[in-house]
């Protein structure tokens, strides 16, 4: 008994596990230590990537960032009477502002420029007339949400309600394509049914409700709260609504600062872009590899890497009256270095796609990596 006895005290005696457990917790706090600050392989190389890019992109602000981009669409503003318009709510010229900005997608400017001249711009007064009118009452016609998948083809002469079709007055319009129709029309009754015939207003309402002045994403949740419910419009590419909201939003009103921090934060990819941050190996380097298309708007796309390098470089260095992250600068100054009408230096007119660019007169030769765009074209 007494040996059984001896055995059992000794369990009952917690002390003789103290230094175990000591050396236990001090080996799991370094080791929870050691993983916090030593970052994995993927972080490294990610932190590598963004270094790199910022590098590239400084240079490019430096060379094709344009100081004056607020005040030259504001002085362009204030020639064609928008930013007047803004400040007396004026729905129609802001309708005809932005049906004009759309009329230029997915063609070349010169050739749209030349339709417009011919053919005559679209006005909201026109859409208005041509509603007054009864042409047969056709169920799209009646709200901005029974309006979707109306369907109208310009080419084919035809539309989802055909039975309609002979009254219905979006034909009435000699617009480019019959997409443009349906835009002009889809608009018209964004305005009018959720913007309840103020635009500006729903604006002022829409960036109010979304505003977390403290939050890191304060100026994404402000583009968001404007570009996911216009986005609906019909054909309206996020590439279009991004350019044209930027400049309301920039010159609209200096006074609208929270117009002024969305329309600074919202970026447009267009394939220069898209190519640019591809040659100088950006998106290798950020394992952001991808086609030109929707995924440049998604996660690890060419508008979210812009936005994360836009907050490493302080814009206020080339204009002091900038605000300190300015994507939308940012992306400006990449375009401009690439457009043929600009700097014109990073383009498929000059580099042969098929391999890497060989021009080492560029300001930018030593530190691109330049990768090849298009390696298996013939």
């Amino acid at each position: 008994m007494t040996d059984v006895a001896a055995s059992l005290s000794q369990f009952q005696q917690p002390r003789s596990l103290t230094p175990l457990f000591g050396d236990f917790v001090r080996w799991f706090m370094k080791s929870r230590i050691t993983r916090t600050l030593t970052p994995c392989k993927s972080d490294r190389t990610r932190h590598h990537g963004l270094r790199h890019a910022s590098t590239l992109v400084r240079k490019i602000c430096a060379i094709a960032g344009e100081p004056s981009l607020i005040e030259d669409i504001r002085v362009e503003f204030e020639l064609n009477g928008l930013s007047a318009a803004v400040l007396r709510h004026d729905n129609q010229k802001i309708y005809d502002w932005l049906m004009d900005v759309f009329s230029y997608q997915g063609v070349a400017d010169a050739v749209a420029e030349a339709y417009l001249d011919q053919h005559g711009r679209i006005t909201q007064l026109d859409v208005r007339r041509a509603l007054s009118v009864d042409r047969g009452s056709c169920p799209k016609l009646e709200s901005y949400w029974h309006f979707e998948n109306c369907g109208y083809r310009k080419t084919a002469q035809n539309c989802n309600r055909p039975e309609h079709y002979a009254l219905c007055p979006l034909p009435t319009h000699d617009l480019r394509n019959g997409s443009l129709n349906q835009a002009a029309y889809s608009l018209h009754f964004f305005l009018r049914d959720v913007a309840a015939g103020d635009i500006v207003r729903w604006i002022d309402k829409q960036l109010r409700s979304a505003d977390r002045p403290f939050a890191p994403n304060r100026a994404q949740l402000l583009c968001n709260a404007l570009l996911e419910p216009l986005s609906h419009v019909h054909g309206v590419s996020y590439k279009v609504l991004s350019m044209s909201l930027a400049s309301l939003l920039l010159a609209g009103d200096p006074r609208r600062t929270r117009w002024v921090i969305a329309g600074a934060a919202m970026i447009v990819v267009d394939t220069l872009v898209h190519a640019w941050l591809h040659r100088t190996g950006i998106l290798r380097s950020l394992s952001a590899s991808h086609a030109y298309g929707p995924r440049c708007y998604g996660p690890n796309g060419c508008a979210s890497i812009i936005d994360q390098l836009a907050r490493r470089i302080d814009a206020r260095r080339f204009n002091p009256d900038f605000p300190k992250t300015f994507p939308r600068f940012v992306q400006k100054a990449i375009w401009r270095f690439c457009a043929q009408s600009e700097v014109n230096r990073c383009n498929g007119n000059q580099i042969d796609d098929r391999a890497r660019c060989q021009d080492d007169s560029c300001p930018l030769y030593a530190r691109c990596e330049r990768v090849a765009l298009d390696p298996n074209r013939n």
